[in-house]
Protein backbone atom coordinates (compact mmCIF):
# COMPACT_ATOMS: atom_id res chain seq x y z
CA UNK A 1 0.00 0.00 0.00
CA UNK A 2 1.75 2.84 -1.52
CA UNK A 3 2.27 5.89 0.55
CA UNK A 4 4.72 8.27 -0.61
CA UNK A 5 5.59 11.88 -1.72
CA UNK A 6 6.86 12.90 -4.76
CA UNK A 7 8.82 16.96 -5.70
CA UNK A 8 7.97 18.01 -8.90
CA UNK A 9 9.01 21.63 -8.32
CA UNK A 10 11.46 23.24 -5.92
CA UNK A 11 12.14 26.71 -6.79
CA UNK A 12 10.50 29.80 -4.52
CA UNK A 13 9.17 32.57 -6.83
CA UNK A 14 11.60 32.79 -9.58
CA UNK A 15 12.65 29.24 -11.44
CA UNK A 16 15.71 28.90 -12.73
CA UNK A 17 17.62 26.57 -15.15
CA UNK A 18 17.08 23.43 -12.68
CA UNK A 19 14.41 24.31 -10.18
CA UNK A 20 10.65 24.51 -11.60
CA UNK A 21 8.07 26.12 -9.25
CA UNK A 22 6.22 24.70 -6.52
CA UNK A 23 4.40 21.40 -7.56
CA UNK A 24 4.31 17.89 -6.06
CA UNK A 25 2.64 14.98 -6.00
CA UNK A 26 1.69 12.66 -3.25
CA UNK A 27 0.60 8.93 -3.73
CA UNK A 28 -1.78 7.59 -1.29
CA UNK A 29 -2.59 3.55 -1.98
CA UNK A 30 -3.79 3.94 -5.67
CA UNK A 31 -5.10 7.64 -5.74
CA UNK A 32 -2.80 11.01 -6.75
CA UNK A 33 -2.80 13.86 -5.05
CA UNK A 34 -1.75 17.15 -6.64
CA UNK A 35 -0.15 19.63 -4.40
CA UNK A 36 0.30 22.80 -5.51
CA UNK A 37 0.34 23.44 -9.19
CA UNK A 38 3.19 25.73 -10.50
CA UNK A 39 4.24 26.60 -14.17
CA UNK A 40 5.37 23.49 -15.87
CA UNK A 41 3.70 21.13 -13.49
CA UNK A 42 2.67 18.89 -16.15
CA UNK A 43 5.82 18.65 -17.89
CA UNK A 44 7.28 17.80 -14.68
CA UNK A 45 4.05 15.23 -13.92
CA UNK A 46 5.09 13.48 -17.85
CA UNK A 47 8.83 13.32 -17.02
CA UNK A 48 8.12 11.16 -13.57
CA UNK A 49 5.73 8.83 -15.63
CA UNK A 50 2.75 10.28 -13.59
CA UNK A 51 -0.71 9.77 -15.26
CA UNK A 52 -2.55 13.05 -15.04
CA UNK A 53 -5.85 11.49 -15.98
CA UNK A 54 -5.70 9.55 -12.66
CA UNK A 55 -5.83 13.07 -9.94
CA UNK A 56 -8.97 13.34 -9.19
CA UNK A 57 -8.13 16.29 -6.60
CA UNK A 58 -5.74 18.96 -6.60
CA UNK A 59 -4.84 21.18 -3.11
CA UNK A 60 -3.61 24.49 -3.59
CA UNK A 61 -1.80 26.58 -0.88
CA UNK A 62 -2.06 30.30 -1.94
CA UNK A 63 -2.57 32.24 -4.62
CA UNK A 64 0.38 33.47 -5.61
CA UNK A 65 1.90 32.69 -9.36
CA UNK A 66 4.48 30.24 -8.62
CA UNK A 67 1.98 27.94 -6.97
CA UNK A 68 -0.67 28.21 -9.52
CA UNK A 69 0.31 29.18 -12.89
CA UNK A 70 0.48 25.89 -14.23
CA UNK A 71 -2.95 24.83 -13.26
CA UNK A 72 -4.41 26.53 -16.42
CA UNK A 73 -2.28 24.52 -18.85
CA UNK A 74 -3.17 21.02 -17.06
CA UNK A 75 -6.65 21.63 -17.49
CA UNK A 76 -6.83 22.45 -20.98
CA UNK A 77 -4.78 19.37 -21.02
CA UNK A 78 -7.24 17.37 -19.14
CA UNK A 79 -9.74 18.81 -21.31
CA UNK A 80 -8.40 17.85 -24.75
CA UNK A 81 -7.73 14.01 -23.53
CA UNK A 82 -11.19 13.80 -23.06
CA UNK A 83 -11.64 13.90 -19.57
CA UNK A 84 -14.86 13.80 -18.35
CA UNK A 85 -14.53 12.95 -14.76
CA UNK A 86 -15.34 15.76 -12.13
CA UNK A 87 -11.76 17.38 -10.74
CA UNK A 88 -11.84 18.81 -7.41
CA UNK A 89 -9.95 21.75 -6.85
CA UNK A 90 -8.64 22.44 -2.76
CA UNK A 91 -8.04 26.51 -2.90
CA UNK A 92 -8.83 29.38 -0.91
CA UNK A 93 -11.71 31.58 -1.52
CA UNK A 94 -10.71 33.69 -4.31
CA UNK A 95 -9.55 30.58 -6.47
CA UNK A 96 -13.44 30.88 -7.44
CA UNK A 97 -13.04 33.68 -9.78
CA UNK A 98 -10.12 32.98 -11.57
CA UNK A 99 -11.96 29.42 -12.11
CA UNK A 100 -14.54 31.20 -13.27
CA UNK A 101 -12.12 33.73 -15.75
CA UNK A 102 -10.76 30.93 -17.02
CA UNK A 103 -13.69 28.60 -17.91
CA UNK A 104 -14.85 32.01 -19.49
CA UNK A 105 -12.20 32.77 -21.94
CA UNK A 106 -10.53 29.54 -22.15
CA UNK A 107 -13.06 27.00 -21.28
CA UNK A 108 -14.24 25.71 -24.71
CA UNK A 109 -14.11 22.25 -25.00
CA UNK A 110 -13.94 21.33 -21.06
CA UNK A 111 -16.53 18.46 -20.74
CA UNK A 112 -15.74 17.60 -17.25
CA UNK A 113 -16.85 19.59 -14.35
CA UNK A 114 -14.24 21.93 -12.30
CA UNK A 115 -15.43 21.75 -8.83
CA UNK A 116 -14.06 24.65 -6.69
CA UNK A 117 -13.84 23.53 -2.85
CA UNK A 118 -12.68 26.39 -0.43
CA UNK A 119 -10.88 26.30 2.06
CA UNK A 120 -10.71 28.56 4.83
CA UNK A 121 -10.38 28.33 8.55
CA UNK A 122 -8.04 29.25 12.06
CA UNK A 123 -7.27 25.78 12.72
CA UNK A 124 -6.97 22.42 11.87
CA UNK A 125 -10.30 21.58 9.83
CA UNK A 126 -11.39 18.65 7.95
CA UNK A 127 -11.31 19.19 4.04
CA UNK A 128 -11.99 15.73 2.87
CA UNK A 129 -13.29 12.71 4.02
CA UNK A 130 -11.96 8.91 1.88
CA UNK A 131 -12.87 5.56 2.66
CA UNK A 132 -8.99 5.61 4.33
CA UNK A 133 -7.80 8.96 4.19
CA UNK A 134 -8.76 12.05 5.52
CA UNK A 135 -7.35 15.64 4.66
CA UNK A 136 -6.87 18.78 6.81
CA UNK A 137 -6.48 22.17 5.70
CA UNK A 138 -4.77 24.34 8.50
CA UNK A 139 -3.85 28.45 7.84
CA UNK A 140 -0.36 28.99 7.40
CA UNK A 141 1.30 32.50 8.14
CA UNK A 142 2.24 34.18 4.63
CA UNK A 143 1.19 37.32 2.19
CA UNK A 144 -2.06 36.76 1.81
CA UNK A 145 -4.10 33.61 2.61
CA UNK A 146 -2.43 30.64 2.27
CA UNK A 147 -2.77 27.17 3.69
CA UNK A 148 -0.85 23.82 4.61
CA UNK A 149 -2.59 20.48 4.38
CA UNK A 150 -2.17 17.23 6.40
CA UNK A 151 -2.61 13.84 4.85
CA UNK A 152 -3.81 11.17 7.39
CA UNK A 153 -4.50 7.03 7.09
CA UNK A 154 -7.47 6.45 9.18
CA UNK A 155 -6.85 3.88 11.79
CA UNK A 156 -7.66 0.47 10.19
CA UNK A 157 -10.32 -1.99 11.59
CA UNK A 158 -8.42 -4.00 14.18
CA UNK A 159 -7.35 -7.54 13.95
CA UNK A 160 -8.69 -10.33 16.68
CA UNK A 161 -5.96 -12.29 18.61
CA UNK A 162 -6.63 -15.99 17.27
CA UNK A 163 -5.56 -17.76 20.59
CA UNK A 164 -8.04 -15.55 22.07
CA UNK A 165 -11.06 -16.61 20.12
CA UNK A 166 -11.41 -20.68 21.58
CA UNK A 167 -10.40 -20.11 25.50
CA UNK A 168 -13.34 -17.32 25.43
CA UNK A 169 -15.40 -19.08 23.35
CA UNK A 170 -15.56 -15.86 21.37
CA UNK A 171 -18.54 -15.67 19.08
CA UNK A 172 -19.04 -14.15 15.33
CA UNK A 173 -20.47 -11.01 16.53
CA UNK A 174 -18.33 -10.76 19.71
CA UNK A 175 -15.61 -10.62 17.27
CA UNK A 176 -16.91 -8.41 14.95
CA UNK A 177 -17.80 -5.74 17.71
CA UNK A 178 -14.32 -6.62 19.74
CA UNK A 179 -12.61 -5.71 15.54
CA UNK A 180 -14.47 -2.06 15.48
CA UNK A 181 -12.97 -1.25 18.80
CA UNK A 182 -15.93 -1.91 21.09
CA UNK A 183 -15.76 -3.70 24.43
CA UNK A 184 -17.93 -6.51 24.95
CA UNK A 185 -19.70 -7.18 28.01
CA UNK A 186 -21.59 -11.00 28.46
CA UNK A 187 -23.20 -12.45 30.83
CA UNK A 188 -20.81 -15.80 31.99
CA UNK A 189 -22.20 -18.71 34.47
CA UNK A 190 -19.46 -20.26 36.35
CA UNK A 191 -19.94 -23.00 39.26
CA UNK A 192 -23.56 -21.59 39.11
CA UNK A 193 -22.99 -17.99 39.84
CA UNK A 194 -23.81 -15.68 36.97
CA UNK A 195 -21.49 -12.30 36.58
CA UNK A 196 -20.74 -9.92 33.57
CA UNK A 197 -17.75 -10.28 31.96
CA UNK A 198 -16.06 -7.37 30.11
CA UNK A 199 -13.88 -7.97 27.19
CA UNK A 200 -11.74 -4.93 26.24
CA UNK A 201 -11.03 -4.59 22.97
CA UNK A 202 -7.25 -3.13 23.41
CA UNK A 203 -6.67 -6.51 24.53
CA UNK A 204 -8.53 -9.17 22.56
CA UNK A 205 -7.12 -7.40 19.23
CA UNK A 206 -4.24 -5.30 17.79
CA UNK A 207 -3.82 -2.63 14.82
CA UNK A 208 -2.16 -4.75 11.84
CA UNK A 209 -0.01 -1.58 10.91
CA UNK A 210 -0.10 2.25 12.05
CA UNK A 211 -1.66 4.77 10.22
CA UNK A 212 0.44 7.30 8.43
CA UNK A 213 0.73 10.95 7.59
CA UNK A 214 2.27 13.26 5.72
CA UNK A 215 1.86 17.22 6.42
CA UNK A 216 2.52 20.20 3.82
CA UNK A 217 3.69 23.29 4.92
CA UNK A 218 4.28 25.46 1.78
CA UNK A 219 5.27 29.53 2.08
CA UNK A 220 5.17 30.35 5.87
CA UNK A 221 7.05 32.56 8.39
CA UNK A 222 7.44 30.07 11.54
CA UNK A 223 4.58 30.33 14.23
CA UNK A 224 4.31 28.27 18.12
CA UNK A 225 0.88 26.80 16.63
CA UNK A 226 2.32 24.83 13.68
CA UNK A 227 4.24 22.45 15.77
CA UNK A 228 1.18 21.16 17.24
CA UNK A 229 -1.13 21.32 13.86
CA UNK A 230 1.57 18.64 11.95
CA UNK A 231 2.85 17.02 15.10
CA UNK A 232 4.11 13.22 14.81
CA UNK A 233 3.44 13.16 11.32
CA UNK A 234 5.95 10.64 9.04
CA UNK A 235 7.10 12.87 6.66
CA UNK A 236 6.89 16.82 6.78
CA UNK A 237 7.58 19.12 4.21
CA UNK A 238 8.42 22.71 4.76
CA UNK A 239 9.68 25.26 2.66
CA UNK A 240 13.25 26.51 3.72
CA UNK A 241 13.56 29.39 1.45
CA UNK A 242 16.82 31.29 2.65
CA UNK A 243 19.95 30.41 5.11
CA UNK A 244 19.84 31.65 8.79
CA UNK A 245 22.03 34.67 7.22
CA UNK A 246 19.06 35.99 5.37
CA UNK A 247 17.03 35.17 8.45
CA UNK A 248 15.35 39.45 8.33
CA UNK A 249 14.87 38.95 5.02
CA UNK A 250 12.71 35.78 5.63
CA UNK A 251 11.18 37.79 8.12
CA UNK A 252 10.27 40.57 6.06
CA UNK A 253 8.60 38.14 2.95
CA UNK A 254 6.97 36.14 5.46
CA UNK A 255 8.75 32.89 4.51
CA UNK A 256 11.38 30.43 6.80
CA UNK A 257 14.75 29.80 7.25
CA UNK A 258 15.87 26.21 7.08
CA UNK A 259 16.88 26.09 10.43
CA UNK A 260 12.90 27.48 10.78
CA UNK A 261 12.01 24.50 9.36
CA UNK A 262 14.85 22.11 11.70
CA UNK A 263 12.68 23.41 14.33
CA UNK A 264 9.69 22.73 13.47
CA UNK A 265 10.18 19.17 12.47
CA UNK A 266 12.18 18.87 15.97
CA UNK A 267 9.15 19.99 18.18
CA UNK A 268 6.28 18.40 16.27
CA UNK A 269 8.61 14.95 16.23
CA UNK A 270 8.33 13.97 12.78
CA UNK A 271 9.75 11.11 11.91
CA UNK A 272 11.65 13.26 8.65
CA UNK A 273 11.94 16.41 6.99
CA UNK A 274 11.87 17.27 3.30
CA UNK A 275 12.82 21.04 2.72
CA UNK A 276 12.35 22.91 -0.44
CA UNK A 277 11.03 26.28 -1.98
CA UNK A 278 14.82 27.13 -2.22
CA UNK A 279 15.51 30.63 -3.21
CA UNK A 280 17.03 31.38 -6.77
CA UNK A 281 20.14 33.36 -4.94
CA UNK A 282 21.20 29.58 -4.10
CA UNK A 283 23.28 27.69 -6.50
CA UNK A 284 23.54 25.23 -4.27
CA UNK A 285 21.59 24.18 -1.55
CA UNK A 286 24.09 22.02 0.24
CA UNK A 287 24.01 25.21 3.02
CA UNK A 288 20.79 25.05 3.64
CA UNK A 289 20.75 20.99 3.97
CA UNK A 290 23.65 21.42 6.65
CA UNK A 291 21.77 24.40 8.37
CA UNK A 292 18.75 22.17 9.27
CA UNK A 293 21.04 18.99 9.97
CA UNK A 294 22.22 21.11 13.11
CA UNK A 295 18.84 21.19 14.49
CA UNK A 296 16.97 17.86 12.92
CA UNK A 297 19.18 15.30 11.78
CA UNK A 298 16.65 13.26 9.75
CA UNK A 299 16.37 16.28 6.83
CA UNK A 300 16.64 15.71 3.06
CA UNK A 301 16.78 18.05 0.19
CA UNK A 302 13.47 18.27 -2.14
CA UNK A 303 14.71 17.65 -5.66
CA UNK A 304 13.06 17.75 -9.11
CA UNK A 305 11.67 14.03 -9.42
CA UNK A 306 12.99 12.99 -6.01
CA UNK A 307 10.41 10.23 -4.48
CA UNK A 308 9.97 10.03 -0.50
CA UNK A 309 8.50 6.53 0.70
CA UNK A 310 7.08 6.21 3.82
CA UNK A 311 7.26 2.69 4.55
CA UNK A 312 4.19 0.57 6.13
CA UNK A 313 4.87 -0.43 9.37
CA UNK A 314 2.81 -3.53 10.01
CA UNK A 315 2.66 -4.64 13.79
CA UNK A 316 4.44 -7.31 15.10
CA UNK A 317 2.15 -9.94 16.17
Amino acid sequence: MEFSFMTLGTASALPTANRYPSAHILTVRERLFLIDCGEGAQMQLRKAGVSIARIDNIFISHLHGDHIFGLFGLLSTLAMMGRSAPLYVYAPYRMEVILEFFKEHFGEGIKYDIIHKPVRCQEPRMILDMNNLEVYAFPLQHRGETYGYLFKEKLPQRNIHKHLIEPYKLGLYEIARLKEGENVTRTVSEGGIEYQQVLESEEFTYLPYQPRSFAYCSDTAPFDELADWVKGADLLYHEATYGSELKEMATKTFHSTAEDAARCAKEAAVGKLVIGHYSSRYKSIDSLVDQAKEIFADTFPAKEGTKFDIPLKKSNI
